[in-house]
């Protein structure tokens, strides 16, 4: 049979329901990549694939389609999806139905009834009875689909248990949106190639990410509003200490800064939560059934976040506390009804299918590249061309960077690189892999850990990214030129946001010339023209600056402390070790200067 038959063949064995209203947005044709990730499939009638989609492209309708298929044609008897959470299992078991797939998402022993043609389970479940799928496995001819596979990963218990279990299996079909993790432990049944650098990655059979989804009009462009401003905290040993988020500082202050910003007793998060909720009010315009979420580091904050939008909307937000059957139904509840609010703990990031929701607001420390990936896949899901996404972010390096880099494609690196002095950007430790994949709300430790107290909060606009570009200048909360960018309509296609911020962008600008300089109490310079510099690009300036004077030292004969004193007198400011990325900059070209000349 042909692949273009066998796919025809696929199409017409769909149960004529198909594919109803299914949670994941199922459409009655398969898109592009769908067809061309099946034809593939087909054509090569693999045991193993590996298929790589952004979140919100279908994978779902990909996956049941390709079980449908397979279970037609006899290649299988039966169906076995591994899902990471329990509402996810559900999920799965209701989008299988409507295809005509039966599901059972309660299984947990024994022999299946009749009825059903395979199970949902979770990968905690498989990692307690892998011998029990393993006897599944080899009594029927089995499918298993591997859910956000990168979750077999997670510990080398989970990782041992999907062997075990499913090595027997026909065939395996791994999905993921997102493949990439900072650990080395190799993830079931995906293949991993050398590349020139001696480092093993993930290799996909079928990809397709964000940038081609969004072209494809798939997925939603993603406006990303960033809010700096004032923090001040006191530190274990008793030290207050003040910052302005978004400065250069070290990765403790940064952290410390971040929790003082989303505490919700300062200042910062009722601002931000104010602006998300014009946003919403905004986007519903065109999206009359828009949602918002706030995913939150922990119940307290959950529950304190909860009450201040209730506070600011006079409505009340949908709670979502743990993963059990009472927060799969307030899901569900959320996800059927035009309610505007629900507050999330970070566990249910990659749980939550809500195809209505459009703004967000990332308001957890997790710094990881694979949870900001997650949390932002929970809006980008397109039900109509034109559908914009919105998500309001503290003005933190790391996320600042994940955020332009949305259209990066990162594969799981199996090892190490060889320079171990390198520092790798995407680098998150076990204990942010951990916590990000937590499926139950955990006392994580943190209060001990970094002990402080936060004392005040203030928000500030900082700017907006989109499609990798900064824009916008400075502006207080409630400001007519914050307003501009809360403004921005809700339904516009991706080359119309941009030249949308362009103009805001240039409307403020001249604004600014306008006004006396007296009244300028913020910094009044566009985004592109106020970068956010890391900690390790910090060390990098001063690491340069360090270099340019050594080598000033021999060409002069003067002392480096000599040297140190007389840049600081030249261009002004405090040492180097105190110094802004600005200032180290300035002090680069000066000495460079210097050397310059005595050449």
């Amino acid at each position: 049979m042909t692949t273009t038959a066998a796919s025809a063949a696929s199409s017409h064995h769909l149960s004529p329901a198909f594919p109803g209203r299914a949670p994941w947005g199922t459409a009655s044709k398969l898109r592009a990549w769908q067809q061309g990730a099946m034809e593939r499939y087909l054509q090569e009638q693999p045991r193993d694939f590996l298929a790589v989609a952004t979140p919100g492209a279908g994978k779902t309708t990909f996956a049941l389609t390709l079980a449908s298929w397979l279970l037609h044609h006899h290649v299988v008897q039966q169906v076995t999806v591994v899902a990471p959470t329990e509402h996810l299992k559900k999920q799965w078991a209701e989008a299988a139905a409507r295809i005509g797939i039966k599901l059972d998402p309660e299984y947990s022993a024994g022999p299946l009834s009749k009825e059903y043609q395979g199970v949902a389970v979770t990968y905690a479940g498989v990692g307690v009875r892998p011998m029990l799928h393993r006897n599944r496995c080899e009594q029927r001819k089995t499918l298993v689909i591997l859910d956000e596979i990168h979750h077999a990963g997670d510990s080398k218990s989970w990782g041992e248990a999907c062997l075990e279990a499913f090595e027997p299996a026909t065939r395996r079909l791994a999905l993921t949106g997102t493949p990439f993790r900072s650990d080395t432990n190799p993830i079931p049944f995906v293949a991993y190639e050398e590349g020139n650098d001696g480092i093993r990655r993930s290799a996909a059979d079928y990809t397709y990410g964000y940038g081609s989804a969004l072209g494809d009009g798939v997925v939603r462009p993603v406006i990303f509003l960033s809010y700096s401003g004032n923090m001040r905290w006191r530190t274990k040993a008793g030290d207050e200490i003040a910052a302005r988020l978004g400065e250069p500082m070290t990765k403790d202050a940064v952290s410390q800064a971040w929790r003082t910003a989303l505490d919700p007793r300062g200042e910062w998060m009722p601002s931000v939560l104010r602006a998300a909720d014009q946003r919403l009010t905004e986007v519903r315009k065109g999206i009359p059934d828009a949602g918002a979420l706030v995913i939150a580091s922990d119940q307290d904050s959950a529950r304190a976040y909860a009450k201040l939008i209730r506070e600011i909307t006079g409505t009340k937000a949908t709670l979502v506390l743990s993963d059990d059957t009472g927060a799969s139904n307030r899901i569900d509840e959320f996800s059927h009804s035009e309610d505007r609010w629900m507050v999330a703990v970070r566990m249910v990031s990659e749980g939550v299918d809500v195809p209505r929701l459009a703004v967000g607001v990332y308001a957890t420390t997790i710094s990881t590249p694979l949870f900001f990936a997650q949390a932002v896949g929970r809006f980008v899901r397109s039900r109509r061309r034109g559908e914009t996404a919105s998500v309001f972010l503290p003005t933190v390096p790391d996320l600042l960077t994940f955020a332009n880099e949305m259209e990066v494609e990162r594969d799981h690196a199996l090892d190490k690189p060889k320079k171990e002095t390198e520092e790798d950007p995407y680098a998150e430790s076990e204990k942010e892999m951990e916590e990000a994949n937590k499926e139950q709300d955990e006392d994580t430790g943190e209060q001990e850990e970094f002990s402080f107290e936060a004392l005040e909060s203030e928000a500030v606009f900082d700017r907006v990214l989109y499609d990798g570009a900064e824009f916008g200048m400075q502006a207080h909360p409630g400001s007519a030129e914050e307003q501009d960018y809360l403004g921005i309509p809700g339904l516009l296609e991706p080359d119309q946001v941009q030249l949308l911020l362009q103009k805001r962008q240039a409307r403020q600008i001249a604004h600014s010339r306008k006004k006396p300089d007296e009244e300028a109490d913020l910094l009044e310079l566009p985004a592109e023209r106020r970068p956010v510099v890391s900690h390790k690009e910090m060390l990098e300036l001063r690491k340069k600056l360090n270099t340019m004077v050594g080598a000033y030292v021999h060409q002069s004969g003067k002392p480096h402390g000599v040297i140190h004193t007389e840049l600081r007198r030249v261009c002004g400011g405090p040492p180097s070790a105190e110094a802004t990325a600005g200032q180290l900059r300035q002090r680069i070209e000066k000495v460079q200067e210097w050397a310059t000349r005595m050449r």
